[in-house]
Formats: C-alpha cells, structure tokens, sequence
C-alpha cells in the first residue's frame, strides 16, 4: 500500500498568485503535485462557503493566494479576504472544526514564481504533518 498523501484545494488570484504559478511551471520548478488549483478573479472573492465545502468533500488542506497589499486588481479584495479568512480559520480551529495547519493564506505576485513553489511546499508539509483530515467530512451512504 502507498503512502497517504494530502490532497490540498489552492484558491488563486488571477493576476497575482496564478501567475507566480504559471511562472513556476515555466521555470521548471519543483513544488509537489498534491495542489489542485482553482483561477478566481480576486481572493476577495471567496466566500468561506467554498472553503467549507472544499474541506467537506474530502480535501485534507486548503490554501487561498493572492496580490501582496495594496497591489490587488480590485484595490481592496485581497485585505477582505485576508480579514474574512483569519476569523474562519479562528472559528474553525477554536470550536475543533478542523485542525491547526489546513487552512493557509499567502501573499504571491506573478512574478515571484521561487516563493510561489517554497510556499506550496510549505502547505503541503503542513497538512501532511496534519495527517488525513478527520473532521467535517461528508460520510457517503453505506450500501445495504
């Protein structure tokens, strides 16, 4: 049997974080395969709902990019995101929703394809030192 290995859910920003992304990829630099992205528009766009969601249907992390201060596309969508997801991330570990080291937030423009790869590694090592995510998750229905 193969080692477990985490599936992690990435929200990036278009014009900021995908790009330091796409960078990465076109520079051939290394950064696990567990990260499954989704492009949005801007961060501040995220409703927490998608993060629910994600960490129901079984991802074990989730990570949500975008544009550093005062560089967003949308002028201030990456600061309300930011606010909105350090009080979810608060509330899901305090009532034990989920554990410490799932849900991780960054800063990465398009043309920082080196932190881009560092960071993901960094997400990835997090949640696989988290181990299987055991909270939250939908049970499927067992067949009689």
């Amino acid at each position: 049997m193969s080692e477990w290995e985490p599936k992690i859910v990435a929200f990036l920003c278009n014009w900021c974080s995908y790009g330091g992304a796409d960078l990465a990829g076109i520079s051939r630099l290394q950064y696990p395969a567990n990260i499954r992205i989704i492009r949005l528009p801007c961060t501040g766009r995220v409703n927490p709902k998608f993060i629910l969601a994600t960490l129901r249907h079984g991802a074990d992390g989730v990570w949500v990019s975008g544009c550093h201060p005062g560089d967003c596309h949308y002028i201030k969508g990456n600061l309300y995101a930011r606010r909105k997801f350090a009080l979810l991330k608060n509330f899901l570990e305090y009532t034990g929703i989920i554990e410490p080291n799932r849900l991780h937030f960054s800063w990465i423009s398009s043309a920082e394809a080196t932190k881009f790869a560092e960071v993901a590694r960094g997400v990835v090592d997090a949640v696989r030192a988290a181990g299987p995510a055991q909270h939250f998750i939908k049970k499927q229905a067992e067949v009689v």
